[in-house]
């Protein structure tokens, strides 16, 4: 056993909880994508990873399409079977010991099904400050209920579509009145805006521990009722972008991602990380996932409590799943895997 090992094992380091989470939803652009290769056969080699390992999952499910789904299943097979198929496996992502919390992407309130595909609309409602505060209240009032019952079980965390949850101020009641009461939306030092994008998260510090907070998600505030988890985050040269577009190109079969979807558009973003160091989220997805290694041990020698790490089953790659099976299997005797009800802060 080596030193850093011993030094855990009788008390003298504080082993850093790691919680491994993702975003469980189609692709938004021109082409959503199909629920098999978007959410089912990445999340199946994700879940094959947990239960290998004996460490827990948490999945922000993407409620807004599952309504969607119930709605037309009953004139559509084909989404009756993608609606079988998701139930049977978020399911199985509770029975592993993960989660199923709270994800709203709003823009499925004007999204339709034509028969063939999903018609996705984006513009003046892709995320929830787009709606008045009323309406924006009863979106997140249904997509509770909903996943509530689909699940067999409130959820306590949220995590907004887009990264897009301010202002916080517009939700805090609905989100008292329902308990919410952990977010993980922010990631330190973040923020882009565009036509369909908006978060600043630059007040908030890198490195930043769990904080409480009222109404605004940036600002600490101790007797907050909210409990802000950030998803951890780094700063990332063009260099690191140039290799990921690169390998994208050069290596297909590994670096493909394995959702056939394609993103909506984020203009001016390409340019702007090939160009200048960015802060990011940290993130299991594709070429980021072989980062996770190096950020893991700076946040456990800053003494960071919890170490949030963001993934898509969509953007996930044959790379990125090795890489993060690889970050597992290193680290899972040095770091406690966790999910949001079983952390300690």
């Amino acid at each position: 056993m080596n030193l850093e090992l011993q030094l855990l094992k009788f008390g003298y380091l504080r082993s850093m909880q790691v919680i491994l989470t993702f975003d469980y939803e189609l692709f938004f652009g021109t082409n959503t994508g199909s629920v098999q290769k978007c959410m089912i056969e990445p999340t199946d080699r994700l879940l094959a990873i947990a239960r290998k390992h004996a460490i827990p999952m948490v999945f922000f499910v993407d409620v807004g399409f599952l309504i969607k789904l119930r709605e037309y299943k009953e004139q559509f097979p084909e989404l009756e079977a993608d609606f079988e198929r998701i139930k049977n496996q978020l399911y199985e992502i509770l029975e592993l010991n993960g989660e199923v919390q709270l994800h709203i992407h709003p823009h499925w309130e004007k999204s339709h099904y034509d028969g063939k595909k999903w018609v996705v609309v984006t513009d003046g409602c892709y995320k929830l400050s787009d709606f008045p505060d009323e309406e924006a209240e009863t979106i997140v009032r249904k997509y509770h209920r909903f996943l509530s019952e689909f699940a067999g079980r409130k959820p306590t965390t949220y995590r907004a579509g887009g990264w897009c949850i301010q202002p916080f101020s517009q939700v805090e009641k609905v989100f008292r009145e329902l308990e919410i009461e952990k977010d993980s939306t922010v990631f330190p030092g973040g923020k882009f805006e565009s036509a369909h994008y908006q978060f600043d998260f630059t007040a908030v510090s890198p490195f930043r521990n769990p904080y409480r907070f009222r109404s605004d998600v940036t600002k600490a505030e101790t007797d907050g009722y909210f409990l802000e988890i950030p998803i951890a985050s780094w700063e990332f040269s063009p260099l690191f972008y140039w290799r990921l577009y690169a390998l994208g190109r050069l290596n297909p079969a590994d670096h493909k991602m394995i959702g056939d979807g394609s993103f909506l558009a984020q203009p001016g973003r390409k340019k702007s990380v090939l160009l200048n160091k960015t802060w990011n989220h940290v993130s299991s997805d594709g070429y980021y996932a072989s980062q996770l290694m190096k950020q893991a041990k700076r946040y456990a020698n800053r003494q960071v409590k919890t170490f949030v790490v963001i993934g898509h089953p969509k953007g996930m790659t044959n790379y990125s799943l090795k890489q993060l099976e690889a970050f597992v299997a290193r680290t899972k005797t040095r770091y406690e895997f966790v999910n949001f009800g079983s952390c300690s802060l």
